[in-house]
């Protein structure tokens, strides 16, 4: 799996900010704020469990299922 932007690539029709790159910042910012706001494992995971399963599905999924 490449993430390589070929002109059918559905990531050529998405703006800057809904790239894989701004994707995976966004959920490691937003789990590590949970972090370091809270300092509490189960909290971290708590929030980490989702945000990993939106990752997955923007970056690995979507991308596959609109070609």
């Amino acid at each position: 799996m490449t993430l390589e932007k070929t002109d059918d690539s559905v990531w050529n029709h998405k703006p800057w900010w809904c790239q894989p790159w701004t994707i995976i910042l966004t959920g490691f910012l937003i789990i590590s704020g949970s972090w370091l706001l809270f300092k509490i494992v189960w909290l971290s995971i708590l929030v980490a469990i989702p945000i990993f399963a939106w990752m997955g599905f923007f970056v690995i999924l979507f991308p596959k299922l609109t070609l």
